[in-house]
């Protein structure tokens, strides 16, 4: 076999001896080599052009995982007892008749496909000036802390701790962390029993709905809000009511009263960025206490806000239990580790963690082992006091850039929060920006799908700035600015269509 062709085509982002075990594994289930012996280290690497170390860690790792076996003087071969455990031949899907697909259409009761949602770019780190809301610029991600974290957490001594089934507790270790160094930030002060971990913010939301709602339910939701939870709501079949803001975020008064629940986003309202001052927030628990409903407090980006003395949460506010607190580490470490956590009564708490048994347990045991040991060692209050004042900085060149480049819009901005909410001048409609915009390589987002009246404006977007590089901050919202003028030079003769 030593004048074998095996090609690798090596992918950036990933390793040399990763993508070479990869292939050879691959071979060898195929039964490439036969009883023949691999080529040489050295014949591999002249192959592959790699260097001869790469291949020899390659092929030692294999002969320890028993896919080969080594002869002295001979070389390596495929371990013949891989043969004992050969999957039989895939048998041959059989022919459907011609009216043999069910109609799925007539059969589900909910059809998740037609919400009207926000649309996230699942490409969007290919994009010049990425003013998305809710990533993170990949080079920020503390990954030399979390890789020693992930190595703790994987040796032998403590792998127990994480390869058992919790079955329906959590990571005493982790709740311990967001009880002692998480929670009190925000004033909090929370017993183990009244802490839930959560895959994230949403899926606390979709916990509350099915435990909390029914189609006698009447749950208030901000409008403009976060369209996931008006859909979650709406699937469990509760009857909502889409509560009008002003310049304090959610209006008391008569459009509360007759609500079960009020979700409710006041340390940055989602869209607008604005936040709830002080006596809006004490009128609102008075009015909970008054009218028997209860508060959903979604603080979803505190950890990371770097305004010098943010408000109270409404959690730490409450004297009667009267309000659910949803936090999470997506903004402040990562969307994709999908944690989050509710802070209730511990009644409440009981429930939900029966009811989150029935549908997964609980959130990956490694995920929460690594984050516990990460913000035990002091690596995540690290990691916010870097990205505050990183965030800091990327605020005020956005600040400074809209101002100069988009004069012909209206922006809201908070400081401290993590997007800017912005009006199109009329006759523009941000759907045309979005796709124009697109053709550029500026993302934006389209603010259509946060608003829930069918009547709603058709000319806001969404800037966020997180995944954006410093450095593209001022020229991206220069080339914006400009495309709003052209548009609007042009508009609405021109049809800007990108498909």
């Amino acid at each position: 076999m030593t004048d074998c062709l095996i090609n690798v085509e090596f992918q950036s982002g990933r390793s040399f001896q990763q993508q070479i075990r990869e292939k050879l594994v691959d071979l060898i289930k195929k039964d490439y080599f036969g009883e023949s012996h691999l080529p040489s280290s050295r014949k591999m690497a002249q192959l592959l052009g790699v260097s001869r170390n790469t291949v020899m860690l390659v092929y030692e790792g294999l002969v320890d995982e028993r896919f080969l076996i080594s002869k002295e003087r001979s070389g390596y071969f495929v371990n013949p007892e891989l043969s004992e455990n050969t999957l039989p031949e895939t048998v041959q899907a059989p022919q459907k008749t011609q009216n043999s697909d069910l109609n799925w259409s007539e059969r589900v009761k909910k059809t998740p496909s037609s919400f009207n949602t926000l649309h996230k770019d699942k490409n969007w780190i290919t994009y010049s000036y990425p003013f998305i809301y809710g990533q993170i610029e990949p080079t920020h991600f503390p990954l030399y802390q979390w890789r020693e974290c992930t190595r703790i957490a994987q040796s032998r001594g403590n792998v127990h701790e994480w390869i058992e089934d919790y079955v329906d507790v959590d990571s005493k270790e982790l709740i311990s962390q967001i009880r002692q160094n998480i929670l009190p930030k925000r004033g909090i002060t929370a017993n183990a029993d009244q802490i839930l971990l959560t895959m994230g913010t949403q899926n606390s939301f979709s916990l509350l709905a099915g435990l909390l709602t029914n189609e006698d339910t009447l749950v208030g939701l901000e409008d403009p809000g976060y369209p996931d939870q008006r859909h979650i709501f709406n699937a469990a079949r509760s009857k909502l009511t889409f509560l009008e803001l002003d310049d304090k975020g959610v209006v008391t008064g008569p459009q509360l009263s007759d609500c079960h629940y009020v979700c409710v986003t006041p340390s940055h309202q989602y869209p607008t960025t604005v936040t709830m001052p002080l006596e809006r927030r004490i009128e609102l628990l008075a009015q909970a206490s008054k009218d028997d409903f209860i508060i959903v407090e979604d603080d979803y980006e505190s950890e990371v806000n770097f305004h010098e003395r943010p408000l109270p949460s409404l959690k730490s506010m409450d004297t009667e239990g009267r309000v659910i607190y949803a936090g999470s580490l997506s903004k402040s470490l990562s969307p994709g580790l999908r944690l989050g956590y509710l802070v209730a009564d511990a009644g409440l708490i009981k429930e939900l963690r029966e009811l989150r048994r029935l549908q997964y347990r609980h959130p990956p045991a490694n995920n929460q082992t690594v984050a516990a040991l990460f913000i035990s060692q002091g690596y995540y209050d690290s990691h916010l006091r870097r990205m505050k004042i990183l965030y800091e900085t990327k605020w005020n060149l956005m600040s400074e850039g809209l101002k100069k480049h988009l004069k012909q819009c209206q922006v809201t901005e908070t400081q401290g929060s993590f997007c800017f909410w912005i009006k199109l001048p009329k006759p523009l409609k941000s759907a045309d920006l979005v796709r124009f915009a697109s053709n550029y390589s500026i993302l934006v987002e389209s603010g259509d799908s946060l608003f829930a009246q069918p009547s709603s404006p058709q000319n806001y977007i969404r800037l966020g700035f997180a995944a954006i590089p410093e450095d593209k901050i001022e020229k991206g919202l220069e080339v914006l600015g400009g495309l709003i003028s052209q548009l609007l030079k042009e508009y609405p003769q021109k049809v800007y269509a990108t498909n």
